[in-house]
């Protein structure tokens, strides 16, 4: 069988080195799409677990992600209906508190030849601080609580999350609202557009 476009491509992703040199391992990218997919998830980098198993969201963050989705994750990891394409795609090491941002090269290089092969999308998830400022650049408001209580704004095409990480659970206590108001909107809408045919 033939590879297509979007197959080669991932190839490419995989056998990127640009950064080698610049990470504390081997790069090791980490994503998974198929062009049927109608939900893009946008994390922020591989965690080390991460890199070690080069399964994404294979961590205690994923597993938060997933009951905010309401999914399992076995229909998680189904990258006919789910891509998930990280801000970064290889673990960028270890910073001051938590692991160091994505590197700068990633998103820019490879993010939108992956997104003009996946046609079907409907709703692309921004998780975190560095994928917002990516994907909605001068349109991100200027924390992180300002622009995940603006989602509206951002429909139909995004939807701004904080990151499950467990360092962000003070986050979310003092940001009681998001659990309250839009969670039920993030469950409705993943699922709408997962539904889509």
């Amino acid at each position: 069988m033939a590879l297509t476009k979007l197959d080669r491509l991932l190839l490419e992703v995989r056998a990127c080195r640009i950064c080698e040199g610049k990470l504390p391992n081997f790069p090791r990218p980490v994503l998974l799409a198929a062009a049927s997919a109608t939900v893009q998830i946008v994390g922020q980098a591989p965690g080390r677990k991460v890199h070690e198993t080069g399964i994404p969201w294979n961590d205690p963050s994923g597993d938060l992600l997933r009951e905010w989705l309401g999914i399992d994750r076995d229909a998680f990891y189904d990258a006919r209906h789910i891509a998930i394409i990280p801000a970064g795609f290889c673990y960028p090491g270890k910073g001051p508190s938590g692991d160091a941002p994505p590197r700068p090269e990633c998103a820019p290089l490879w993010h939108p030849r992956l997104r003009a092969l996946l046609p079907r999308l409907r709703l692309t998830l921004l998780v975190g601080w560095y994928a917002q400022g990516y994907y909605l650049g001068d349109r991100r408001r200027k924390t992180l609580a300002e622009t995940v209580r603006a989602w509206p704004e951002y429909l139909p095409e995004f939807f701004p999350l904080p990151h499950p990480s467990p360092r962000n659970r003070r986050w979310l206590q003092q940001h009681s609202w998001f659990e309250r108001e839009v969670l039920p909107e993030l469950r409705a809408r993943f699922w709408t557009a997962l539904d889509e045919k």
